[in-house]
C-alpha cells in the first residue's frame, strides 16, 4: 500500500506530532469500506482501543484507499475543546493532495496540522506517557 520510505514518513510525522501535545494520533488503512468513512473509523477507533486514553484525546486518520474514502475522528476530550470545523480544513488540505495521488504526503500534512492545531488545547507534559503506538495500523 505504500513504500518503506512513506511508512517512515507517516510514523516520524506522527512521533513528531506527538512532540508537541498531549494527543495520541493512529493512522489505520484499509482497501475498503463498505460504509460511511466515519462510521467504519468509528469502528477502528474502539478495536485499536484509542477511546482508552487517559485524556480521550486520541486522534484516528483513517484511510479506505481504493474506494477512496477517509475520515478524521477525534475522541471526546479533543470535540470537547475544538471548534466545530475543527476536522474540516484539514481534511480539505489532505483531500487536496489525494487528488493529486499523493496519499502519504496527504496524511502526513494532516498529522503535522493536528499535532499544531492540537498542542494549544492538549499541550505536551513533561511526564506524557506514549499511550498509543506510533505504527501504522493496516486492515483489509
Amino acid at each position: 500500500m505504500f513504500t518503506e520510505e512513506e511508512k517512515q514518513r507517516i510514523v516520524a510525522s506522527i512521533q513528531d506530532a506527538e512532540r508537541n501535545t498531549s494527543g495520541e494520533v493512529k493512522v489505520h488503512v484499509e482497501r475498503h469500506c463498505t460504509s460511511e468513512p466515519i462510521q467504519r473509523a468509528k469502528e477502528v477507533f474502539i478495536q485499536l482501543e484509542m477511546n482508552r486514553t487517559q485524556l480521550h484525546n486520541g486522534v484516528l486518520f483513517y484511510i479506505a484507499l481504493e474506494d477512496h474514502k477517509f475520515a478524521i475522528l477525534g475522541d471526546s476530550g479533543i470535540d470537547a475543546a475544538v471548534p466545530a470545523d475543527f476536522w474540516e480544513n484539514i481534511k480539505e488540505m489532505m483531500r487536496a493532495l489525494f487528488r493529486q495521488g499523493k496519499i502519504a504526503d496527504g496524511l502526513v500534512t494532516g498529522i503535522e496540522q493536528a499535532g499544531q492545531q492540537l498542542k494549544s488545547h492538549f499541550p505536551y507534559q513533561s511526564n506524557d506517557v506514549n499511550e498509543l503506538s506510533d505504527d501504522i495500523s493496516f486492515g483489509e
